[in-house]
């Protein structure tokens, strides 16, 4: 079946309910899924970058075990080879996540580890580690109106734009509570977790938008969210640091490009360093302090 995302035309052999379908009358896929045969052991003239990851300059080889070996090649090809018994809600988590986030590299694109959000014409993207609040913060932003661009993987091309992404968020079980998501008709993102998908109303963002403010999410010890922007080479690192799966450079001919393109997207954007309390985190509160932010520092279109 044909899907569309991040502005591609997919062809899967794996059902992908998270992707929106082609239209009928879409061109000849971008991108091919396929089931297929990955050989065990890594790439041959590759250079291993961990346990179970190897790449070259035209592709990453991935393992999971007890799921699948991935194969990602040239940016337009996806071989899958599930373990024995493993679930296609598993396969689904491992591809839409690190081997959508290599070819998206492979593309060209710099991949930002967060979630960007519509804000008018443009938008927001929030970055930060595993539990800063990412997913959470976009579904509250979610209640209130703004349309998804994208989730987990936000991948920017070469003119700042954020490229529209699955419409849906992860959320855990507390995190849906929090604010008040029955998850009783959502479906689990794997079988064992207590972690769901919540589909963005309307199907989120169709068109890429400039990303005009990032926000880089961090806890500690205060009571109160605290926000500070960032000046000059100071907005570099943190893009640096929140790509996605920055190892997955490693061995590839793509580092300077990447580099170049941290420093692009910098000079475009507001960055802003956000400290929330670790404890008592009211996602509301931090919602609200987001949103005022980018009322009062509207930027002007490069």
């Amino acid at each position: 079946m044909n899907y569309r995302c991040y502005g591609l035309t997919i062809a899967s052999e794996l059902t992908l309910p998270e992707l929106a379908p082609a239209d009928a009358a879409a061109a000849a896929a971008d991108v091919t899924i396929r089931r297929a045969t990955v050989a065990p052991g890594g790439l041959p003239g590759g250079r291993q970058i961990g346990p179970f990851l190897w790449t070259t300059d035209e592709a990453l080889w991935l393992q999971v075990p007890g799921v699948a070996r991935f194969l990602v090649q040239d940016g337009c090809e996806i071989r899958i080879d599930a373990a024995d018994g493993a679930d296609d809600d598993s396969l689904r988590v491992f591809l839409l996540g690190s081997a959508f986030g290599a070819l998206l590299t492979q593309r060209g694109h710099l991949v930002l580890h967060g979630n960007a959000l519509r804000v008018g014409d443009a938008c927001m993207v929030c970055v930060g580690p595993s539990g800063a609040g990412k997913s959470t913060l976009a579904a509250a932003l979610l209640q209130r109106g703004h349309e998804l661009v994208a989730d987990d993987v936000v991948p920017v091309d070469d003119d700042g734009r954020a490229l529209p992404g699955f419409p849906r968020v992860k959320l855990w079980q507390d995190a849906a509570e929090r604010l008040g998501i029955a998850t009783d008709g959502l479906r689990r993102v794997r079988p064992p977790l207590a972690k769901f998908s919540l589909p963005a109303p309307g199907r989120g963002a169709r068109l890429a938008l400039p990303v005009r403010w990032i926000y880089i999410l961090n806890s500690h010890p205060a009571e109160e969210v605290t926000l500070r922007a960032l000046q000059g080479h100071d907005r570099f690192r943190p893009l640096l640091n929140n790509t996605y799966r920055l190892r997955f450079l490693d061995g590839a001919a793509l580092k300077g490009r990447h580099l170049q393109q941290c420093g692009q997207l910098a000079s475009l954007a507001r960055v802003v360093l956000v400290h929330r309390p670790q404890l008592g985190f009211d996602i509301d509160g931090l919602a609200e302090r987001l949103l005022a932010d980018v009322q009062a520092h509207p930027l002007p279109q490069p």
